[in-house]
């Protein structure tokens, strides 16, 4: 009788066990819970403090911040970051802003990441400075890496997260603003904006974009 019950104990152990481990195996293969956050800039020490080079100032804040570091890889820098049941990868192609869109679709297609679990970090002149705004889709706004992008991704439907940087400059210097480094007064502000930038990835990871909408745009 006592073995009868031990043998019973140790199959429904074992059943457990299996179911466990089942789990875990599906979640650590479950697309759903993989996101890409992609930070636009291009590379080189001259562009590194540009504001056009926002979207890799994010990112790099954020790996000084949480602890993690970027290796290259096949078109870009790439980092792994988990929280909370969640793996972001984050990439900082090295195409050029031009050819930003060939990295994302490289790196999308090679980790099997649904396009709803994309987020583009990019400038955007058409916000004042330190604006921070998520949406779900939109036009390129005459931005060359959203440009290539959508015609990479082949659609207009993918998140992008933009930072706003205003548009303080004379007739025909727009270029010299975009690729010009931050002003004093700007750079006294970016702490507490790049704090914000990350809580908003995480969001978008942990709570969705819907929440993460509602709960930073206007932020």
């Amino acid at each position: 009788m006592l073995f009868y019950f031990y043998r019973k104990y140790n199959d429904m152990f074992q059943f457990l066990f299996d179911v466990f481990r089942k789990k875990q195996t599906e979640e650590a293969h479950d697309p759903m819970k993989k996101y890409l956050i992609v930070g636009l800039g291009n590379i080189g020490e001259k562009y590194a403090n540009t504001r056009h080079n926002i979207g890799f100032k994010i990112l790099d804040f954020m790996a000084k911040h949480e602890g993690f570091s970027f290796e290259t890889q096949k078109l870009g820098d790439l980092a792994t970051y988990k929280l909370k049941g969640r793996t972001f990868m984050l990439l900082k192609p090295n195409t050029y802003m031009n050819l930003s869109g060939k990295a994302i679709l490289y790196w999308l297609t090679k980790e099997k990441i649904p396009l709803e679990n994309v987020l583009v970090i990019t400038d955007d002149l058409n916000l004042p400075f330190g604006s921070l705004r998520v949406k779900t889709k939109g036009s390129d706004g005459g931005h060359n890496g959203l440009k290539d992008t959508q015609n990479k991704l082949n659609t207009t439907k993918y998140n992008r997260f933009r930072f706003g940087i205003g548009a303080v400059f004379s007739k025909g210097k727009q270029v010299d603003y975009v690729l010009g480094e931050w002003t004093p007064e700007e750079e006294n502000q970016l702490n507490e904006r790049l704090v914000t930038a990350v809580e908003i990835i995480k969001s978008f990871g942990l709570a969705g974009i819907n929440i993460t909408m509602n709960t930073f745009n206007g932020k």
